[in-house]
């Protein structure tokens, strides 16, 4: 399967709990992101995250629409987020979701895998196009 690799930036805004009760917070945030590498474009989320009473312990859901192109394939697919904390010990999965492809880049499918290292974050996207 080919890879895409690269970089992206990440715009943050949450909307206050709409739970905050014995510990344990529940928010919604608007994402944006911007894509560069192999991946050139841009994405916007909404995300879901529940906040544990204790350090570390979290979850969240998102969907995230991209917009833009892997090499000259133009066109638009979603991905869904799947991420858990258990007291720091981090498990992620981001899938593209099955038909959600567009344009050229129809038929796609395959998953994404986010690094962060000092602030910066990374992608590595193994997809195929059918």
């Amino acid at each position: 399967m080919p890879t895409a690799r690269g970089s992206f930036t990440v715009h943050i805004k949450p909307d206050p709990p709409y739970l905050d009760q014995d510990g344990i917070k529940l928010n919604r945030n608007f994402v944006s992101k911007e894509y560069s590498g192999d991946l050139i474009g841009v994405a916007e989320a909404q995300m879901l995250a529940a906040y544990a009473n204790t350090p570390g312990s979290a979850g969240y859901v998102a969907i995230e629409h991209f917009t833009g192109s892997i090499g000259e394939r133009q066109g638009s697919f979603v991905l869904q987020h799947h991420g858990i904390m258990n007291k720091g010990d981090g498990q992620l999965t981001v899938t593209i979701v099955p038909d959600s492809g567009t344009g050229k880049l129809s038929g796609i499918s395959g998953a994404l895998q986010i690094d962060i290292h000092e602030g910066q974050h990374s992608y590595t996207l193994t997809y195929s196009l059918h």
